[in-house]
């Protein structure tokens, strides 16, 4: 099984949601949040400001903690073909200088504000969903129901 840490920005402003769309080498495209993995001794709170600056070219500053979510994706949804468990460590980011651009170098094509309601009509990530239920419960214990995959929404 493979393993991997991440930290999720979830940035709401005047009802959209930043989204930034995910280009991979190989697959589809879809949406998902500005944020990536957590490097080797890299704290989960400067990395998500980190991630948010090389995907969006926008500073950030963190919120709050929103919460944790845990998945595993079985070997035959996941891009590698092996089990996989992803830890998502999301907050609620609020962008404070910047704008935004493409990211050099990478995966991320373009960062776009995305007016809530219009989210349920893109190809995502789960990741978004999850976000979008933390930030709109704030739930006491930083935990929300699994997100089902299917159609729109991808692992």
């Amino acid at each position: 099984m493979s393993f991997r840490m991440a930290a999720y920005a979830v940035c709401i402003e005047d009802g959209r949601v930043l989204l930034a769309r995910h280009v991979p080498p190989k697959g589809e495209t879809n949406w998902t949040l500005p944020g990536g993995r957590v490097e080797h001794a890299e704290d989960p709170f400067d990395a998500v400001i980190r991630e948010v600056a090389e995907e969006t070219g926008c500073d950030a500053v963190v919120e709050r903690l929103l919460g944790v979510d845990s998945r595993v994706i079985p070997a035959a949804a996941a891009r590698a073909g092996v089990e996989h468990q992803n830890v998502g460590i999301f907050y609620r980011v609020r962008i404070v200088a910047g704008q935004l651009r493409p990211e050099p170098n990478g995966e991320t094509a373009e960062s776009v504000w995305t007016p809530i309601p219009d989210v349920a009509c893109l190809r995502r990530s789960s990741l978004v969903d999850i976000g979008l239920a933390l930030a709109q419960t704030v739930p006491a214990t930083g935990h929300t129901a699994p997100v089902p995959v299917g159609g729109l929404i991808q692992h």
